[in-house]
């Protein structure tokens, strides 16, 4: 593990309280906003680490104009958490596990990976796509944690979701690209799908949104980086499904390492984050 921190950030483990109303709201349509998930203070903590990791991570080599459309989008690290101790306390935190949990409405989740999303200045926009197209699981009980650790404006904004289209599993299997833009973008209108985003974020907000939820985000026209981390949560006890395209064998590979199809998904990359079995008296 590479440490690129003297004194470890605080721990991020105290419950953050959902209502009731919340929790259906995501049920319904896929995604939700949360307002101060993490303190501007806690995230503050971590930010430097977490981009000095994607500062070493980025494999670009060439300037944003000069790349294909996935390449624009933004500079992907991915495990962060495996790299550095204080990484690992941001990944694994009990408060964003607890609030997948309950979103979902399961007893316990587990890891499934993280990354870092940093749309450079310039960067092209972020295709509609479906995130679970990539992911060997054989359930729709996943979730995903986009938490800024910068100011993010309105002009550069949340992700748009289609509110809803988590009800109808998977689409359509083709990867991020303009090809998933135009289909799934034709999609959305044909089926008449709202569409939501949440405009301008502060550190330490969040979206949580299901593995089957289209969505896409904007460009970044500014002149700063927007800084984004994202959690994946499984829920505990998911199987692994038999991989049918070469990006789910790819992401079987990297990210259930030793397992096969049929296997719990529990390998050492996918400790178990929150139990409520576990926790209850």
């Amino acid at each position: 593990m590479e440490e690129v921190e003297r004194e470890l950030p605080p721990g991020l483990s105290e419950d953050y309280p959902l209502a009731a109303s919340q929790i259906e709201a995501y049920a319904r349509d896929g995604h939700i906003l949360l307002r101060g998930v993490a303190s501007e203070e806690e995230v503050a903590a971590y930010e430097p680490l977490l981009s000095e990791l994607v500062r070493r991570g980025n494999r670009h080599d060439k300037p944003v104009e000069q790349r294909d459309t996935y390449g624009k989008a933004f500079i992907q690290v991915g495990n962060l958490w495996e790299k550095s101790a204080a990484a690992a306390r941001f990944t694994l935190a009990r408060r964003f596990a607890k609030i997948a949990a309950e979103l979902m409405g399961v007893d316990g989740v587990r890891l499934y990976h993280d990354q870092a999303l940093y749309k450079e200045p310039g960067g092209g926009h972020t295709p509609w796509h479906q995130d679970q197209i990539y992911w060997p699981l054989d359930t729709d009980k996943t979730i995903t944690l986009w938490m800024p650790l910068v100011p993010i404006p309105e002009t550069v904004g949340s992700m748009t979701f289609a509110s809803g289209s988590h009800r109808n599993g998977l689409i359509d299997k083709t990867v991020i690209s303009d090809e998933s833009h135009r289909t799934l973008a034709q999609y959305i209108e044909g089926k008449g799908f709202p569409q939501k985003t949440y405009g301008a974020m502060r550190p330490g907000d969040a979206t949580f949104h299901a593995g089957w939820t289209v969505h896409s985000a904007p460009g970044n026209p500014t002149d700063l980086m927007r800084k984004v981390m994202t959690i994946i949560y499984a829920a505990d006890g998911v199987r692994i499904a038999e991989p049918d395209s070469n990006a789910r064998r790819a992401d079987l590979a990297t990210w259930l390492p030793g397992l096969a199809p049929g296997d719990v998904a529990a390998s050492r990359l996918n400790p178990l984050l929150y139990s409520r079995k576990s926790e209850a008296p």
